[in-house]
């Protein structure tokens, strides 16, 4: 080796990185023992990253109940009734409103869909609810509808990315990593964010729904399961016993110590927390998920049957893990994508199949939750990822109805957690098809959860890549109107 060389390898060996790297506790360490002390070092790998934390200001809810029904149900034929779309059924659509417009599945010149179902206008506020929802019907007065909610996306896995993590591409946090990254955990026994799935297809969306990004992975929803084992792999391997599995995480912790002293990566500190509370899920969740724990009056009134996989079991687990204090509870049910191309898709025969689990379950949670003192603290947002076309498809000729992919109005429904209820907020034009009146963008819902949480959401950032990032990017704003 030259002496040049020799000279460039002496300098690679003094390099910043390297000195930060091989110094006993790197410039950062020296200035947190300052702070802490001589065991800095040790108590830093100790640290809890789902501890507690406060939020900004006072919070209106503790905790996050979200209903998705994933694929879009049909806003028209479940809570934004049209009667002169009604009258006009059959009759092309106005060349105005098409005019320009992308749709996944439509092609030429569509025809106006008016419901094959009947309204009733509900409780004191006077709702229009479908009869399809004679459950939800009855909680009318708690409920607070957004009628003018609308996105960017028309298609389902951007579109459910938008509504989750602020971007329609992977690789942003996802709105329950952001809570539990802004919140804590309530009970160290159990995760922060929990995820259950039912309709036998995850949402299109994948993992990346609930995904952590570019926060450390210890805030990704945890997923559970209402049939078999609550969470894969979370049991001991055969043969391992718990005291065994114990020594064995003890071990293992020990080695994740010594790199976090060596190195300082948070993966580090974030795979130490998730062993021990894996260990600790080992117990815990098993008993949570329980639901024969449950009365039978309680069983039936959500349609829950215990062993098995539904949205009925899920809407009761919701309901208990709120209670034993999990942060943010989200549930994606499959099944609501009715385009018409098929008889299981039809608007007309099948919606009311798909309709009635949904609303025995989703009225049984609201009322439950009442019962128990817990609405108030608990926000509950029922919604899917866009709206659904006021225009039959009728691809390649299907004689069944069905609605396309709709980006510029839908609705949702929320109760409880400081949200005003009995209230119907925005408006439709008269064939349901562009907001007219007090539009909510998916990133303003985001603001305004965040903001029931306690949370400024212009504040809860994350530095990564030269820049700070949050829930609503650079987007959102409160919806004041419908704060309680």
């Amino acid at each position: 080796m030259s002496r040049q060389s020799v000279h460039f390898a002496q300098l690679e060996q003094l390099t910043r990185r390297h000195f930060l790297k091989e110094s006993t506790a790197g410039l950062g360490g020296i200035a947190l023992a300052g702070l802490l002390g001589a065991d800095s070092a040790t108590a830093q790998t100790r640290v809890n990253p789902l501890a507690p934390r406060q939020p900004h200001f006072a919070a209106k809810a503790k905790n996050i109940i979200y209903l998705h029904m994933a694929g879009s149900p049909p806003q028209h034929d479940l809570f934004d009734y049209k009667p002169k779309l009604v009258e006009m059924t059959g009759q092309p659509c106005p060349e105005e409103l098409t005019q320009g417009e992308r749709f996944a599945f439509i092609k030429g010149t569509p025809k106006l869909l008016g419901t094959p179902h009947h309204f009733s206008q509900r409780g004191e506020s006077g709702a229009w609810i479908s009869d399809l929802l004679p459950k939800i019907s009855e909680q009318a007065d708690d409920l607070c509808f957004v009628k003018s909610m609308y996105t960017d996306q028309f298609n389902h896995a951007p579109a459910q990315l938008l509504l989750y993590t602020g971007s329609p591409r992977q690789g942003r946090p996802s709105m329950g990593s952001w809570v539990t990254y802004g919140l804590g955990a309530e009970n160290e026994n159990l995760p922060g964010f929990v995820v259950l799935i039912s309709g036998g297809t995850s949402p299109s969306a994948g993992k990346n729904a609930w995904g952590s990004g570019f926060l450390p992975s210890v805030y990704q929803g945890v997923q559970c399961r209402s049939k078999g084992d609550p969470v894969l792999y979370v049991s001991n391997p055969e043969g391992m016993d718990r005291s065994t599995r114990e020594l064995t995480i003890d071990s293992i912790r020990q080695l994740n110590e010594l790199q976090a002293q060596q190195f300082g990566s948070p993966e580090t500190l974030t795979r130490i927390a998730q062993y021990e509370l894996a260990f600790r899920m080992q117990m815990s969740v098993p008993e949570v998920m329980d639901l024969n724990a449950e009365p039978k009056h309680v069983q039936e009134a959500y349609g829950a049957k215990p062993g098995e996989a539904s949205f009925g079991n899920n809407c009761l687990l919701a309901r208990r893990l709120v209670e034993q204090g999990v942060r943010h509870v989200q549930l994606f049910d499959w099944g609501w994508d009715f385009h018409g191309n098929s008889k299981g898709n039809d608007i007309k025969d099948s919606l009311p199949g798909r309709c009635q689990p949904m609303d025995q379950a989703v009225a049984a949670l609201i009322a439950d939750l009442k019962d128990r003192g817990l609405l108030d603290e608990t926000l509950v947002v029922w919604s899917g990822e866009f709206g659904r076309t006021p225009l039959n498809e009728e691809r390649n000729g299907s004689k069944f109805l069905g609605r396309d992919h709709h980006p510029h109005c839908f609705t949702i429904f929320m109760a409880g957690g400081g949200i005003k209820p009995g209230m119907t907020y925005g408006e439709t034009d008269e064939f349901g098809y562009f907001v007219t009146e007090n539009k909510v963008h998916v990133h303003d819902l985001q603001a305004t959860i965040m903001n029931q949480l306690g949370f400024d959401h212009t504040r809860l950032t994350y530095r990564f890549q030269g820049r700070d990032y949050r829930l609503t990017d650079v987007h959102g704003h409160v919806v004041d109107d419908l704060l309680a």
